[in-house]
């Protein structure tokens, strides 16, 4: 089972994901045991990797992307919270929290969960 935050544990989530369209979504999480680690989704999926052009940039601690990936934090609710901190469109940032409020995305983060080693 492959260990939070590793190449492995994205390969999960790009399996677990559906399409994103044509939205590009830089993840970064700071602060974690390996040092901080940035994703991204595009097109053609999930990959590795800083995305220096994407539309939207989320960056969160650790310990709260563990929390969002658990179930246990809403996006929606670490963004109000100032846990979670944004770049990008507002527009497109309350599109995407919305959408992480969605069966699909739930689903989703529960398959990941199922398959991840925390």
């Amino acid at each position: 089972m492959p260990r939070f935050l590793t190449p492995e544990w994205i390969d999960v989530v790009r399996d677990a994901t559906p399409p994103i369209g044509d939205l590009t979504i830089e993840c970064s999480v700071v602060g974690g045991p390996d040092g901080d680690v940035k994703f991204h989704a595009a097109a053609g999926g999930v990959a590795p990797g800083g995305l220096a052009d994407a539309e939207l940039s989320l960056t969160l601690p650790y310990a709260d992307a563990m929390a969002i990936v658990r179930g246990e934090l809403q996006p929606s609710v670490a963004f109000m919270q100032g846990r979670m901190k944004t770049a990008g469109a507002p527009g497109i940032v309350l599109e995407v929290l919305a959408a992480t409020a969605r069966t699909p995305f739930r689903d989703a983060l529960e398959r990941v969960a199922a398959d991840t080693d925390f």
